[in-house]
């Protein structure tokens, strides 16, 4: 059987929280698993599932060198980065 080990908890972004502060949401702390006996890891990202106003599932991955772009919006099926993912939600007239 494949065992791993939590090696890092991923935080939520404060600057995201700060923007959706007056909706209602849930947060899942992302984790960063390592595979015992091998180096293989495996990133769970963290999970901002926002359910009033709007829905909006937005995904936080852990920052990559490979790409600038560590947000996903399920519900749109695109990638963005942080100053993106702010304008987004600063546009819907929702949450200011």
């Amino acid at each position: 059987m494949l065992k791993f080990k939590t090696i890092q908890t991923l935080k939520p972004n404060t600057e995201i929280l700060e923007i959706i502060k007056n909706s209602e949401y849930k947060i899942k702390n992302g984790k960063v698993k390592n595979l015992l006996h091998t180096n293989l890891q495996i990133i769970k990202p963290t999970e901002y599932l926002i359910t009033y106003p709007i829905t909006l599932t937005i995904l936080e991955y852990k920052v990559n060198e490979i790409s600038s772009k560590t947000f996903y919006i399920k519900e749109h099926n695109q990638k963005y980065n942080l100053k993106e993912i702010k304008q987004i939600l600063n546009n819907l007239s929702l949450f200011n």
